[in-house]
């Protein structure tokens, strides 16, 4: 009898979706929009055409034949909101076993029917970063999705011409689940370092020994033996290769710091870091060495490291030049993150280009994909939003989410029973649990939402 409720549900999802494959792409004009462009500037009742998934044209009094044509009079369209660091859509996050578990990949634990998905998609945000945990100094490898939601195939919420990345993470997280957890290094913050340090030195030698052999096999006649395959210092050694993009949390300055100069002394340059409260002391060395910050609007203190921090922070960097994005890391929040730039709009005064930059540009670049979303340019990927008002108006609303063309979600058309599907485990997981239980807290995001940030989730 379960089996067969699946069965239905599964095929109702499949029956809503616009798009079962991600081989498939959509063609739509949309015309008479105030277009933000993000980085061309506002373009007044002006027309966006796309096909086969790629902004074709945009223009005053476009025409096509037998496509879908959309009159957003008096609404705004802007680019697919980018989050930088999320876990949604994941069936797990945090693989705990060790200080160093760069072998993993959240490629392979994505969950298609995660309703998160579609809500991400009713709050305007088309592409997401699926992250591993902050349990590790150094965790596992991330990736990008494209919030294709309803196909029932992880595989095609892959954005396959994503650069490659992997979470790192400094502070309380690596010391509590390692050092105090299991009573081996790091148990302070100099440990992590060296538990970083150690990684990339191991990586250097393991590289070296396959340098040795593949020159040996040129010797005639010689019969070398291959080194021990490592996923693990494999990775390392794409890292320090500049193959994968470090994102890393990160929470104090003097930590942040540390870890410039760490990559610097390994010639390491693709790195951004994730939540950075403090990093409004390091601007200029975050400006100068990495590839970003992607921070909280207004989230701190909800632990000892996060005590000390600003609204201001997103607009500090901004200024000094640092790529900036904001993001949720959160379940709930991804569907506000335009609110969420609006904030930091509010305390730093930063311009609408500058503040839509946050959610959409920005974090593409940190991502390694802005010469395909982030904005609305010919020959780019067509993710888009339709809002009802400018979307920095606490009065804006989505209406339509637009990926690859394809309208994913419609305020006015979709069913119902879409906003109200929940998971069958998102109320049953227990609030208190015990200190090292390091699964993803989906569970409480009615905790989150309605009593602020909680001492037990430990990604924070």
């Amino acid at each position: 009898m379960k089996k067969i409720i699946y069965i239905i549900a599964a095929a109702m999802v499949m029956g809503w979706n616009p798009a079962n494959s991600q081989t498939q792409k959509g063609s739509v004009l949309i015309k008479n929009a105030t277009v933000l462009t993000v980085t061309k500037g506002t373009l007044e009742d002006t027309d966006v055409l796309v096909e086969n998934g790629i902004i074709k044209k945009i223009g005053k009094g476009l025409t096509s034949s037998n496509i879908t044509t959309i009159d957003a009079k008096g609404k705004y369209l802007m680019p697919g909101i980018i989050d930088a660091h999320s876990h949604v859509a994941l069936d797990a996050v945090n693989e705990g076993t060790a200080p160093i578990t760069s072998e993993v990949r959240m490629a392979d634990v994505i969950d298609p029917y995660d309703i998160g998905l579609y809500r991400a998609l009713a709050g305007g945000v088309t592409v997401s970063h699926a992250m591993h945990g902050s349990a590790n100094a150094i965790g596992g490898q991330n990736i990008t999705l494209k919030h294709r939601y309803g196909s029932g195939n992880p595989d095609d919420l892959i954005m396959k011409d994503a650069a490659r990345t992997i979470k790192f993470a400094l502070g309380e997280n690596p010391t509590r689940v390692h050092g105090r957890g299991n009573g081996i290094q790091p148990r302070s913050r100099m440990g992590v370092e060296a538990v970083i340090r150690n990684g990339f030195n191991e990586a250097i030698q393991y590289k070296k020994s396959w340098e040795d052999y593949n020159n040996a096999l040129k010797v005639k006649g010689a019969t070398p033996v291959p080194p021990k395959f490592s996923e693990r210092l494999q990775t390392l050694s794409e890292i320090l290769d500049g193959k994968i993009i470090i994102h890393c949390h990160s929470y104090r300055a003097d930590e942040i710091y540390m870890l410039i100069n760490v990559c610097r002394e390994f010639g390491i340059t693709n790195i951004v870091f994730s939540h950075v409260n403090e990093g409004f002391k390091v601007a200029p060395e975050l400006a100068a060495y990495t590839m970003g910050a992607s921070v909280f609007a207004d989230w701190w203190a909800y632990k000892f490291e996060v005590y000390y921090s600003t609204a201001y922070n997103a607009a500090i960097l901004t200024q000094n030049g640092v790529i900036t994005s904001i993001n949720s890391d959160s379940g709930e929040l991804i569907r506000h993150l335009y609110h969420e730039a609006g904030k930091a709009q509010r305390y730093g005064e930063l311009t609408d280009e500058q503040t839509l930059a946050l959610i959409t540009i920005n974090p593409a670049k940190q991502l390694g994909i802005a010469d395909k979303v982030g904005s609305i340019e010919e020959g780019k990927q067509a993710d888009l939003v339709i809002f009802n008002d400018h979307p920095l108006s606490v009065y804006a609303i989505p209406q339509m989410t637009f990926v690859d063309g394809v309208k994913y979600f419609d305020i006015n058309e979709d069913p119902n029973d879409m906003r109200l599907r929940v998971s069958a485990t998102e109320s049953i997981e227990p609030i208190f649990l015990k200190e090292h239980d390091h699964k993803c807290m989906h569970g409480v995001d009615f905790f989150f939402t309605n009593f602020g940030r909680s001492l037990f989730d430990h990604e924070h």
